[in-house]
């Protein structure tokens, strides 16, 4: 849609396809066996040091590739270094140590901010030219951690002592849970062919890093009828040159998520996330299956999504900011979407879960004595015009979504409404029509809405130069 202004996004293609395939062949032949330095596939030895000291083996000589016999290998945090590619054939699974204490705690960024968090179960941190293959599995035995956070029944947990003293905002940031995969401040990696079971908190997570590829990854973070809190899937946060490709994800969270920053800290840091690529994936359980924000204040631009199925799903196509983030989403162009019983197809509320958006101090509490980390997320966007995000040159078509309760919905701001979103050939069958707040500049061609409610219009506040859909009774 070159009304829109989106850069050539086959242009980006190409050049994402020769960054990527340099870090393909970055990697040398030789083997090192964990089995050499002591660990054992029982699934009752605890191999950490073992397979780590097969890690640094393998870095020291130049790289390599780290191999497993088959079994089920315990351990806590591992490092990749630079050139080494982790190998799980199948039949090898790493299993996470059910501890804090194999995690230890370094600077990084989480949900928006940065402080200090535990390791996570695979990490590479400040690393170049390292592989993590399959198809063996990491699983995070999370139920740990999910206990921690929400209780056995879920009912319970941190999350419901947090949300009693009117603190929601900072359970998920003082609950401290164990990542599954976590990229950070590296560049040329690739993570390929893997399954990522019930991590403690998100399964796969990259930041400030550059160059990175994910294909081919199985995400299961529920336990059957056990669900995992905020288990996200794939989360892109403020990186670059990124591509996600034939991934499975069943998740109890976003499924693949692009951030970048979240408040002052995030418009402090001011690092977007750029040039990203995601197609041909599968979205079952969770909670959106391509979502943006709700961290957005470094800016998200310049991102091509395609041939994406969610079924069963909550959100299908799922933007969200709130009026402290800022930042600037844009050159978003999403194509050949099919969604199966997705109650939101294609849904815009750029102000997000208050409880958890705004944080506040409950009566008698004082700033002062406050953790750090609290401190930082309760700094003020000033002047607070810089912490309404904007959400501009959107371009959806070739959606086809059954199974829906709203349509469209829209939650924008008047200072600075969803602007130049642009739907093409766009078919949704949905209880409601749904309802758009402030809105301007867009166009439609083709799209028709399938209601079980007679209306003839969708309803519209706010809105300046937006057309309406055909809106027809569905049979």
């Amino acid at each position: 849609m070159p009304t829109l202004g989106l850069p050539c996004l086959s242009a980006l293609s190409v050049r994402l396809a020769l960054l990527l395939a340099f870090q393909l062949g970055c990697l040398r032949a030789a083997e090192f066996s964990v089995f050499v330095n002591g660990a054992r596939g029982d699934g009752k030895t605890v191999s950490t040091q073992a397979i780590q000291a097969t890690i640094d083996a393998a870095a020291a000589d130049g790289g390599g590739t780290v191999v497993f016999p088959t079994g089920t290998y315990l351990t806590g945090a591992l490092f990749l270094k630079s050139g080494v590619e982790l190998r799980l054939d199948e039949g090898v699974t790493l299993s996470a140590v059910r501890s804090d204490d194999a995690y230890p705690e370094s600077r990084t960024r989480v949900a928006g901010i940065e402080m200090d968090w535990p390791a996570a179960v695979v990490n590479v941190n400040g690393q170049r030219n390292v592989k993590i293959t399959g198809p063996g599995t990491i699983d995070g035995q999370g139920d740990f951690w999910w206990s921690k956070f929400w209780g056995e029944d879920r009912k319970g947990g941190m999350l419901a002592d947090y949300n009693a003293r009117k603190l929601r905002w900072a359970a998920d940031y003082d609950c401290k849970r164990v990542r599954g995969v976590a990229i950070y401040d590296s560049k040329d990696v690739e993570v390929n062919g893997v399954t990522i079971l019930r991590p403690g908190f998100w399964s796969l997570v990259m930041t400030y890093s550059e160059r990175v590829t994910v294909r081919n990854v199985i995400i299961r973070a529920n336990m059957g009828e056990r669900m995992g809190p905020s288990s996200d899937g794939i989360d892109v946060d403020s990186s670059r040159d990124i591509l996600i490709e034939g991934c499975d994800i069943d998740c109890n969270d976003d499924n693949i998520c692009l951030k970048a920053g979240r408040d002052a800290d995030g418009l402090r840091v001011n690092r977007p996330t750029e040039n990203v690529i995601v197609r041909d994936c599968i979205t079952r359980a969770g909670h959106g299956m391509f979502v943006i924000g709700s961290e957005t204040s470094g800016g998200i631009r310049n991102v091509e999504v395609s041939n994406l199925r969610a079924i069963g799903t909550k959100y299908g196509i799922r933007f969200k900011s709130a009026k402290i983030r800022g930042g600037i989403v844009e050159n978003i162009r999403i194509s050949g979407i099919r969604m199966e019983n997705v109650p939101k197809p294609i849904h815009f509320e750029l102000n997000w879960n208050p409880s958890y958006s705004y944080p506040t101090l409950p009566a008698g509490m004082k700033l002062s004595e406050a953790p750090v980390h609290w401190k930082v997320m309760m700094q003020k966007v000033e002047p607070e015009a810089r912490g309404i995000p904007l959400f501009r040159k959107i371009s959806i078509r070739d959606v086809e979504a059954t199974g829906a309760d709203g349509a469209l919905y829209v939650n924008a701001y008047r200072e600075k409404p969803l602007a130049e979103l642009s739907l093409e050939d766009v078919r949704i069958e949905a209880k409601t029509a749904g309802s758009v707040k402030s809105g301007s500049l867009w166009t439609m061609r083709n799209v028709r809405l399938l209601l079980d409610e007679v209306v003839e219009k969708v309803p519209y506040e706010a809105c300046y130069d937006v057309p309406q859909p055909l809106i027809e009774k569905r049979r």
